[in-house]
């Protein structure tokens, strides 16, 4: 059995907003990854100016003060928020 690995290219975020009902992430490439606001119930809870308070990571990114850390893999891959 083998694997197939696809090269995904540079996986790092340079931009985060919001919608209603999305978590929008901007890579450094340009594309955008939309993921459903449901999947992380800190970050849907959160204030605006809770949720603007956020570092990028080398591999994704984190919310210091809703001890929220989101990565660009798991994002893509589909995973939700524990």
């Amino acid at each position: 059995m083998s694997t197939l690995e696809i090269d995904v290219g540079d996986l790092r975020a340079r931009a985060v907003e919001f919608t209603a009902t999305e978590l929008v992430v901007t890579l450094v490439d340009g594309r955008r990854i939309a993921t459903p606001l449901e999947w992380y119930p800190r970050l849907k809870k959160a204030s605006a100016t809770e949720r603007m308070n956020y570092e990028i990571m080398p591999m994704g990114i984190h919310w210091p003060g809703l001890d929220e850390d989101l990565s660009i893999a798991g994002m893509l891959k589909g995973r939700r928020a524990g």
